[in-house]
């Protein structure tokens, strides 16, 4: 869908790669209704699609990961006709962003390339592992609108870097640069912008070295366990880890260790 002319974010898939880029770099990538609508759809797919095993997200051109929501698009909407106003409650009912994918199964790897504000900062505390650009600026300065960042940022950011940091940064819609971020946790590994693609290509590539059912074992568990006391979390039985011991890829890794040469994961 999107808008009539162009499309607000572009999905490719290539070697198992899923790339994701929201494209309203004149707009710093802030999120309206057509974009949330096509990055829900983007997401159906990763989750259907058995041939993806990791995604990339990030934002068009140099200035934006995302800036969050769109405010102007926010001001346009007391004075749109009901028509209108009918066709963006529609998106919005069926939009699912990843950030309420709450078991999302497959690894997210979040590439910032500028600033990550409100709801843009919000979409990467939902992925994995974040790559940054040294420039990238991350915040949730939602109150200073009159706002809160209640797609879940004040939850998942007292969760990522602890409570009085966040506190520190949610209270006064301060930002963070990307060292700050890094020393706090919330960040993987910050880069020079011109070296940003080359540390996510590594970090793609290590995980591609893994079984991607072992991967998705790995995530499952490591997330779903933070909601249980440690012993519970320990006993129980994941269903991805079922998948993965009765999978050809869990034969195959002893087998190619044993052969002394990499092994041919399959994902089955």
């Amino acid at each position: 869908m999107g808008t009539e002319n162009q499309t607000v974010s572009t999905f490719e898939v290539k070697d198992h790669i899923a790339r994701i880029t929201l494209n309203r770099p004149e707009a710093m990538n802030s999120m309206n209704p057509e974009l949330r609508w096509e990055l829900s759809q983007h997401w159906d797919e990763v989750e259907a699609n058995d041939d993806i095993w990791v995604v990339v997200l990030t934002g068009a051109g140099e200035r934006a990961f995302s800036a969050g929501a769109d405010l102007k698009h926010r001001a346009r909407e007391r004075e749109a006709d009901e028509a209108q106003r009918a066709q963006w409650q529609k998106l919005a009912t069926e939009s699912t962003s990843l950030i309420e994918r709450w078991q999302f199964p497959k690894p997210v790897i979040a590439r910032v390339n500028g600033f990550a504000l409100g709801g843009g900062l919000e979409q990467a505390l939902a992925c994995d592992i974040i790559v940054a650009a040294e420039h990238a600026e991350f915040g949730l300065p939602e109150p200073r609108r009159g706002l809160i960042a209640g797609s879940a940022g004040v939850h998942r950011l007292p969760r990522q870097i602890g409570l009085k940091p966040a506190m520190g940064y949610m209270l006064t819609g301060r930002h963070m640069t990307a060292a700050r971020a890094y020393e706090l946790g919330l960040v993987n590994q910050v880069v020079p912008l011109d070296q940003l693609d080359d540390a996510v290509e590594e970090w793609l590539a290590d995980i591609l070295r893994c079984s991607p059912l072992a991967v998705r074992a790995t995530k499952e568990a490591a997330m779903q366990g933070l909601d249980h006391p440690l012993p519970q979390a320990y006993y129980t039985a994941y269903p991805a880890n079922r998948r993965r011991e009765n999978s050809e890829d869990t034969l195959e890794g002893p087998r190619a260790f044993a052969e002394k040469r990499p092994p041919k994961w399959t994902g089955r």
